[in-house]
């Protein structure tokens, strides 16, 4: 039987990042979609568009790191407390044509006091284009 914190974590970790989406206008026009979310894991997905190619015809390698970062923020606030993030990085491996519909799935790795440390995986169906990782800062302020 789930004690009443134990609830609102989890609870916590569905609604906090749908209202974080849903206050994100840059997430919106990248069309982001949650497509899982608990606690320290979320997944979002997305369709490249014409408008995110770069001059070589690829999607720019701003698309796949943006909904990395996305997918990394939410699962980083999934505990209940606003997170920060105070670094990242991305390795590219794949180049993404418009069509292409990627995810990108964050699970924390590791946690340190206040410091979160996220690796996320962005795939196009089975093959892993794009590896970012994140260490996030967790304030003490609750998400309400």
């Amino acid at each position: 039987m789930k004690n009443n914190s134990q609830t609102q974590r989890l609870k916590d970790s569905k609604t906090i990042p749908n209202k974080m989406l849903s206050l994100d206008l840059f997430s919106q026009w990248l069309g982001i979609e949650i497509l899982e979310c608990e606690i320290g894991r979320c997944k979002v997905g997305m369709t490249v568009r014409k408008e995110m190619l770069n001059s070589m015809n690829k999607a720019h390698g701003g698309i796949t790191y943006s909904l990395a970062d996305t997918a990394f923020g939410f699962s980083a606030n999934t505990y209940g407390k606003f997170a920060v993030s105070i670094e990242t990085s991305i390795n590219h491996i794949e180049a993404l044509d418009e069509g292409d519909y990627i995810i990108a799935e964050s699970v924390i790795e590791e946690t340190k006091n206040k410091l979160g440390f996220h690796i996320i995986e962005v795939k196009k169906g089975e093959k892993v284009v794009a590896l970012f990782k994140g260490v996030v800062y967790r304030t003490s302020k609750n998400w309400e």
